[in-house]
């Protein structure tokens, strides 16, 4: 058979035989072959969801901001924005629009990236600010999330007459899903109000797992942000294995999310014949598998279709690195993933440090289940001090593997699936 994986801008291929094996794919959407990716969210915004029509919210109103998506999401802001900025301009003709780039806790977005990501029409014309996380002066109390954290949110945010977002929607391995009040929280919120919303409490959560909401003390956080920071109406998206919108919601930024949720699941929701022995996957390629730290998203959909003891095979370009120093610094200086993963658990909400979550859920997995990276040669070394096997390519860590009497799960795009029992 041939095995095809998501790299960069390229695909990884392998062709052999298998004694055992099964691809698994996210299914695709039906009944949108006919529209093209603006007239999907047109539509969306043509009906929105449990909300007026955004012309009609804007009307009266001096000034908006939408917040827009950073660097490291694959979300067809050029295509989304036009529509929204019209609707605001058609219902409040002098209104001043800013648009908030959600950056969480990343380093910010460069100016030639949000030009390609925007188009150059767009970036010249409109008001764009980044959001800076550790900008204490610039953030604004909004009172107690339900799990006790203060909630600081950017003052652009905070203090505009109408706040809306765009984004897109796909299964998230610890708030359920991103998209919809993802971007208030952690997208414009201060660094501490992130760290204690990603706590090692609530990680450890068994509720905090890809496609949950329910019961999911983080999405709880999530959607109480979006309520305090007055989140008006959103418009997100569901992009396809090429990053193409296949459905779109607009409206309620909790009513319009959740029916995103339940499309996506409808579509997302995979079931493996039989746990793996081996499992291989990706980030789906760029731009999410622009560095090690995103890898850890694949690797929680391999751990959900892997066999207690299984290897998993992960496949990232990490153009950009390794993505977190803090991450890189804790997994290579311990004694090991189990040893970590016990002092990560003593460590209070108000404690917790930048990466904490990421190297969590890592060491959760690297103390099941034996990891070989595929990657760029640079980061060989990176590779094996995080304690995962360096691999050169898909073949060589196939062999690596020995699937001989093996089965073996393909995911070719990890962050796109949700592994269901």
């Amino acid at each position: 058979m041939q095995v095809k994986i998501p790299y960069g801008n390229t695909v990884l291929e392998w062709e052999g035989d298998f004694s055992s094996c099964e691809v698994i794919h996210a299914q695709e959407s039906a009944g949108c072959e006919e529209q093209t990716q603006e007239q999907i969210i047109a539509g969306a915004m043509a009906n929105p969801i449990g909300s007026r029509p955004l012309e009609e919210l804007a009307r009266g109103k001096k000034r908006a901001v939408i917040i827009i998506s950073d660097h490291t999401r694959p979300v067809p802001s050029r295509l989304i924005l036009p529509p929204m900025l019209e609707a605001l301009r058609a219902g409040s003709p002098e209104i001043e629009i800013t648009l908030l780039v959600a950056t969480g806790c990343h380093r910010g977005t460069t100016e030639a990236e949000l030009r390609q990501k925007l188009g150059d029409a767009i970036f010249e014309r409109e008001r764009i600010l980044v959001h800076d996380c550790d900008d204490r002066d610039n953030m604004v109390n909004l009172g107690t999330l339900p799990s006790g954290v203060d909630l600081w949110v950017n003052r652009v945010a905070a203090e505009t007459e109408l706040l809306l977002t765009e984004g897109f929607i796909e299964p998230h391995f610890f708030a359920g899903f991103s998209g919809g009040r993802k971007s208030v929280l952690p997208g414009v919120c201060a660094r501490r109000t992130v760290m204690a919303n990603h706590c090692a409490k609530l990680i450890d959560d068994p509720h905090a797992r890809t496609g949950i909401l329910e019961q999911n003390p983080i999405h709880a956080d999530m959607m109480a942000a979006a309520r305090m920071a007055k989140l008006s109406y959103v418009v997100n998206v569901v992009l396809d294995a090429k990053k193409q919108v296949i459905h779109a919601v607009a409206g309620d930024a909790i009513e319009a999310h959740r029916a995103g949720c339940d499309f996506i699941s409808g579509i997302c929701a995979v079931r493996p014949e039989k746990k793996g022995d081996i499992v291989i996957t990706s980030n789906g390629g760029a731009p999410l598998d622009q560095n090690l730290y995103q890898s850890v998203k694949c690797m929680s959909a391999a751990e959900a279709a892997a066999a207690d003891g299984g290897t998993i095979i992960v496949c990232c370009e990490c153009a950009d690195g390794i993505g977190g120093e803090q991450f890189y610094r804790a997994v290579k200086e311990c004694e090991s993933a189990g040893q970590l993963l016990g002092e990560i658990r003593q460590v209070e909400p108000e404690d917790t440090v930048p990466d904490q979550w990421q190297y969590q859920i890592l060491c959760r997995i690297l103390e099941k289940h034996r990891v070989i990276f595929v990657t760029g040669g640079e980061l060989a070394q990176v590779v094996t001090d995080m304690k995962m096997e360096y691999a050169k390519s898909l073949e060589a860590a196939i062999r690596m593997a020995d699937p001989q009497e093996k089965h073996v799960v393909v995911i070719p795009d990890g962050v796109s699936v949700m592994v269901v029992e």
